[in-house]
């Protein structure tokens, strides 16, 4: 059985062997043997394997300058510690490097190598097979290149334990320890790459972007990170294609029709070189411009792409590059190649490729070979081909005097990489050798043995490695097998020496620093499509403005909406708000809803025209009423005012001017103090207004109405109880006005919900109910006075301005039962407004029906202010009331009489004459000459429905007529023989005047 093993791995091992032949790998033997696998081809020929005879090797195709150059890099990384005195002495590093193709089919087939050469030594052979030609395990592998391709050999290596550093393979899937146990690189893991991408495209403020990856391990999970933190940063992807360097026309066509019709102007594109390079020549073919490109590490610069007949469709890209590193001495090295080298297979080639010539002795080049374009390719690069005859190449050109990618080493950032690699593994190595016993990170402290370690034994010191690099910095791989790292930021311009693409660095991302703080841009280094400096557009929408806000389009993603103002209370100062931010309470949106102002202030001002038209209505009833008082004061002892109970006409003057002046409280900016005095004074003012009327007009009515007058009466109706009753009437409205200033007083207000842009400084009443008390009981008072002032229409106008009482009433009643839809009506300033106009319009009413008629007579009509006008009206009046009861009683006694079948007829003693015509009662003008009156005395002639009377009344002075005044005392015994006592209540009543 053992035998039957023997001889599969060795067929196993001799199958890889052909496979590779002398002219497909590098090899050098060495103590210790370092696998190498780089891409020195970018891909493989198509070819249908139809089965009909044996498959054959691909063949590899599209030679890779700066493929080679990373081997290159190796080589002399090895060769620079095998010539090191300090590092392993007396120890020799060999390698076998082989050529991926940029595929994985070719790099397992290298891998198997490498496995079956550790499993020949693990199964020691050596007393089986006579092994003339033995070369050494493998004990670690340096790549590979793409992330799909590392995936492969990762999961192979891995079931043996071989340790693999890669330096190019940035997947974050790689980072799995579970899965790819073996599995270290010197290449940031791609996981920081993509969130570099999105705080780019945050740093621009691009919210709408398409997504382009390889269709491998590298593709997909970059991209899948990138959406992960797109979609954090509120970044909608438009579309997301998947691509590859094996596309057929038909899917490639299909992507450019996307990326054509796509409104996104920026494209994320996390692929290498080789599988973009198809899509973007037929973009360029189409001529698709105006592309924000942002490339992943791999392609960034990559001279597949970055070529000058591309430079107008992607001249706007913005990629990521390594951090690069300094080989001291690699320039010379480069320059030393030469294609007679025997320990390097792929130096010739290499060189037929450069000179494009051909080796006469060279297995794979003629006259008739196929001479591939060369490209420009930090990690991968090459072009399409053309047929054609080559010249045979000497061997002694010179290699400085071709400009290819290879002898591009201004910026080593692979190459570095690969340098690094292999001095990791030196450095583990190196631990190895100089482990004390003890010490050793293997079971109770042992060391492994340098001469025969194995690759296990070399992953476990990978693990624990630290060392510091040639340029001072620390390396160490974390947890996961990874070295962290910073990354440059390039644009890519169009160089104006000899028009190639030159990559200038324009930025860095430090990996280490905080968040936020990571990404630094130099903007004013970019150029834009190779010459503007403007920033392009790529959002689904437009920006919205400052005073908007971003609304939501049903269907659509959250990146695209529509801009909507920001209503009325609310606004937004900055560009694209998700929402606009409400102002503060006593703050209104400006006109633009950009900012806030204060809100405008509104109450009844002094200075507004409504404010200085009702102050002026006011100081105008004041100056009225004063003059008003004025007149009377002037004139107290006419017969008018005294007729008018003069000391109840003082105060009702005094109280009309404290109703004008109460007014003015509403004026003004509402204060607490003016807000608690402006009712209360209202409300007593006009509560002694009505009270004085009441009590004037009840006392005459009663004094009319009494049927005998007496002293009594005179007591009872004397200027005390007057002023009693109307202080009593008052004392009411101030218990009210009482009560409501201590349970629930009034207070200024600012009112924010009438209108929203104002704020109404208005007076918070406490309890309605209270202001509905205060102005019931008011109208209470002027009910009652309106009911004695109609009862006492008829009475002698000297007496108490009945009518005008009644009119006054009437206005009075109007005006304040109008007060009440007002006011509920209206809001704001207009409040105060239509109380004050109630106000004015109440005591206008007042002052102007009972008084200014006065005032004209007194003015104007001097002659009636007399006490013999006063004394006639009143006994006019006494005589008709007279006369109605006396033909009253007649008419009852005619009827009691022809009840009886007795004949009509008169008191023969009355002085009464009835005529038995029916006309229509009418009054009678009495004392048509005052002369006369003085000297005869005064008649009257009253008509009644049912007859006339004539009456006579003397009012001569007593010293001069005593004769005349007994007759009439006779005259006046004999009718009231006839008459009702009211007459002599009448005649009595008048000194009381």
């Amino acid at each position: 059985m053992t035998s039957y093993s023997c001889c599969l791995i060795l067929l196993l091992f001799t199958w890889s062997t052909a496979a590779y032949g002398p002219n497909q790998r590098a090899q050098k033997k060495g103590d210790i043997i370092l696998g190498g696998l780089f891409p020195i081809h970018f891909g493989v020929a198509a070819k249908d394997q139809d089965l009909k005879s044996r498959p054959e090797s691909v063949e590899c195709i599209r030679y890779n300058f700066r493929g080679f150059r990373w081997l290159q890099a190796m080589i002399f990384a090895i060769e620079e510690i095998n010539s090191s005195p300090t590092l392993l002495p007396n120890m020799t590093l060999g390698y076998r490097i082989f050529d991926t193709c940029n595929t994985v089919s070719k790099a397992l087939e290298a891998t198997l190598s490498f496995v079956a050469q550790n499993k020949i030594d693990s199964l020691n052979l050596d007393e089986f097979c006579n092994c003339s030609e033995h070369i050494p395990s493998t004990i670690a592998v340096v790549g590979a290149t793409g992330s799909g391709i590392s995936t492969a050999v990762a999961n192979l290596l891995g079931l043996f334990y071989i340790p693999q550093v890669s330096y190019a393979s940035s997947s974050r899937l790689l980072s799995n320890k579970n899965q790819f146990k073996s599995f270290l690189r010197t290449i940031p893991n791609d996981e920081h790459q993509a969130t570099a991408m999105a705080d780019i495209i945050e740093y621009f403020r691009w919210n709408w972007v398409g997504t382009i990856a390889a269709d491998d391990d590298y593709g997909r999970p970059g991209i899948e990170k990138f959406r992960e933190e797109a979609e954090e940063r509120d970044i909608c992807i438009d579309f997301s294609e998947l691509i590859s360097q094996y596309s057929d026309e038909e899917e490639i066509q299909q992507v450019v029709e996307v990326i054509q019709n796509s409104t996104a102007r920026v494209i994320v594109v996390f692929s290498s070189g080789p599988d973009l390079e198809p899509l973007i020549k037929e973009i360029v073919r189409r001529n698709i411009t105006g592309k924000i490109w942002l490339a992943s590490e791999a392609w960034a610069s990559s001279s597949l792409i970055a070529m000058p007949e591309f430079f107008r469709v992607i001249g706007s890209t913005i990629g990521f590059a390594l951090k690069a590193g300094q080989i001291p001495g690699f320039r010379e090295f480069l320059q030393k190649v030469h294609p007679k080298s025997t320990n390097n297979g792929f130096a010739k080639e290499f060189w037929e490729e450069t000179f494009n010539c051909y080796l006469p002795d060279g297995s794979k080049n003629s006259p008739a070979s196929t001479s591939f374009h060369k490209g420009h390719e930090e990690g991968l690069g090459a072009g399409n081909g053309t047929s054609a005859f080559r010249p045979p190449c000497t061997g002694d050109e010179n290699i400085t005097s071709v400009e290819t990618p290879y002898m591009d080493y201004t910026h080593l950032r692979i190459s570095y990489n690969v340098y690094l690699a292999v001095y990791s593994i030196a450095h583990a190595l190196q631990d190895i050798y100089t482990c004390t016993p003890g010490k050793g990170l293997f079971t109770n402290g042992s060391c492994a043995d340098i001469k025969k370690v194995e690759a296990w034994q070399v992953l476990k010191h990978l693990r624990h490695l630290n060392f510091t690099n040639n340029m001072g910095e620390q390396v160490d791989f974390d947890e996961f097998g990874d070295l962290v790292g910073n990354y440059s930021i390039i644009n890519w311009h169009l160089s104006p020496e000899d028009g190639s693409v030159v990559f200038e660095e324009v930025g860095h991302y430090n990996v280490y620093a905080k968040k936020g703080e990571r990404l630094f841009i130099n903007e004013n280094k970019i150029l834009w499509g190779g010459f503007s400096k403007e920033v392009p557009f790529s959002n689904c929408s437009r920006d919205c403005l400052p005073g908007t806000r971003k609304g939501i389009i049903e269907g659509e993603p959250t990146c695209c909406f529509e801009c909507v103002d920001c209503p009325d209370g609310e606004y937004s100062d900055e560009t694209d708000a998700s929402a606009c931010d409400k102002c503060p309470e006593d703050y209104w949106s400006n006109e633009n809803h950009t900012s806030c102002i204060p809100k405008q202030i509104e109450f009844l001002a002094w200075t507004e025209p409504f404010g200085i038209a009702l102050t002026l209505f006011a100081v105008l009833g004041i100056f009225l009423t004063s003059f008003v008082l004025g007149v009377f004061t002037k004139f107290r002892n006419t017969p008018i005012v005294k007729a008018t109970n003069r000391e109840l006409s003082y105060l009702l003057l005094f109280s009309l001017l404290c109703c004008f002046s109460s007014s003015l409280f509403f004026i003004g900016e509402p204060q607490n103090w003016t807000c608690r005095l402006r009712q209360p004074a209202f409300g007593i003012s006009f509560v002694l207004c009505i009270s004085c009327i009441l009590v004037k007009t009840n006392r005459v009515l009663l004094v009319f109405e009494a049927k005998i007058p007496t002293s009594l009466h005179r007591k009872w109706w004397g200027l005390n109880l007057q002023f009693l009753l109307v202080f009593l009437c008052t004392f009411v409205q101030i218990v009210i006005c009482v009560i409501w200033l201590y349970t629930a007083p009034p207070s200024s207000y600012r009112n924010h919900e009438l209108e929203d842009e104002i704020i109404f400084i208005t007076c918070h009443e406490g309890s309605l109910m209270a202001l509905g008390f205060l102005i019931g009981y008011t109208c209470l008072l002027a009910a009652i006075c309106f009911f004695f002032a109609f009862k006492s229409r008829k009475l002698p106008e000297n007496f108490n301005e009945a009518k005008f009482i009644t009119f006054s009433m009437l206005i009075f009643f109007i005006v304040w039962i109008s007060f009440i839809p007002a006011y509920a009506s209206t809001y704001g300033k207009f409040v105060s407004a239509v109380e004050v106009i109630a106000i004015l319009a109440a005591s206008f009413g007042l002052l102007a029906c009972i008084f200014f008629n006065k005032v004209y007579i007194i003015l104007f009509k001097p002659s009636r202010n007399t006490i013999e006008e006063v004394r006639c009206s009143t006994a006019a009046h006494a005589f008709k009331v007279a006369a109605r009861a006396t033909l009253r009683r007649s008419n009852v006694s005619r009827k009691r009489s022809n009840s009886l079948g007795g004949s009509t007829g008169s008191t023969p003693s009355s002085s009464i004459s009835s005529k038995s015509n029916h006309e229509d009662p009418f009054p009678l003008p009495a004392c048509a000459e005052r002369q006369r009156q003085q000297q005869r005395g005064c008649k009257q002639k009253v008509s009644f429905g049912s007859g006339t009377v004539t009456l006579s009344l003397s009012f001569e002075e007593p010293q001069k007529n005593a004769m005349a005044n007994r007759n009439a005392k006779r005259r006046n015994s004999l009718e009231a023989q006839n008459s009702d006592d009211s007459l002599m209540r009448h005649r009595a009543l008048l000194p009381l005047q």
